[in-house]
């Protein structure tokens, strides 16, 4: 049975360990990295790595709820500020703080994506995309103008599911078909227009100008 680790000692040892999964799965790969690789960068026995995980596998899902909880601490500072903003503004605030966390200690997150995006490991965002539905959850508060779109709730898990994935794996991308800023532009733009557009639906619809709610069904 792997130990919990309580002392600060052991926590120090399990992050290094998670450090050195990242880092070997840069260099070797997700099929390729072995638990002794690990050991190795991490500077510690095989035996101890087994001491704390069962295998690589379970290495690797403790790599993927760090990466889920620094994406959520990512996330969700960003809160107080970007419910004051348009939403066009406030989009790219965010998909740039994921850039960041995706390239920084020398692309580890980065690499980390690309190998399990590329390979289809199984990649559970649930958590993810809940952190994201809170912030437009607090964004409606903060902007009750918004709050009578219709199809909010299906736009909402469309724009913050797909927004994820398709972001993901763009940086997963060594050679994507166009620039991030683009990305985050367009993005932006689409999620403005749907806004802008449920908008001048419903005022028209307030307003009882002919037609309205017959454009609300059509396509």
């Amino acid at each position: 049975m792997q130990r919990t680790p309580r002392q600060q000692r052991a926590k120090s040892t399990v992050e290094a360990i998670l450090d050195a999964g990242f880092i070997s799965l840069g260099r070797h790969g997700l099929a390729g990295t072995t638990t002794t690789h690990i050991a190795d960068i991490a500077g510690v026995s095989v035996g101890s790595l087994y001491e704390y995980f069962k295998n690589k596998e379970a290495i690797y899902e403790a790599m993927r709820d760090r990466f889920v909880r620094d994406l959520i601490g990512v996330l969700q500072p960003l809160t107080p500020r970007i419910v004051r903003m348009p939403v066009v503004e406030a989009i790219p605030i965010l998909l740039y703080d994921v850039q960041a966390l995706l390239l920084r200690d020398e692309q580890r997150y980065l690499k980390y994506a690309r190998e399990v995006f590329n390979a289809d490991f199984r990649f559970d965002l649930t958590d993810v995309s809940r952190s994201l539905g809170d912030i437009i959850v607090q964004y409606l508060l903060h902007n009750p103008q918004y709050a009578g779109m219709q199809r909010f709730a299906a736009m909402s898990y469309i724009f913050v599911n797909a927004g994820m994935f398709t972001v993901i794996r763009h940086m997963s991308d060594p050679n994507p078909p166009i620039t991030y800023d683009e990305l985050v532009d367009g993005l932006a733009h689409m999620v403005g227009h749907y806004v802008r557009m449920e908008r001048q639906l419903a005022r028209r619809q307030h307003s009882g100008e002919p037609g309205a709610a017959a454009d609300s069904t059509s396509v």
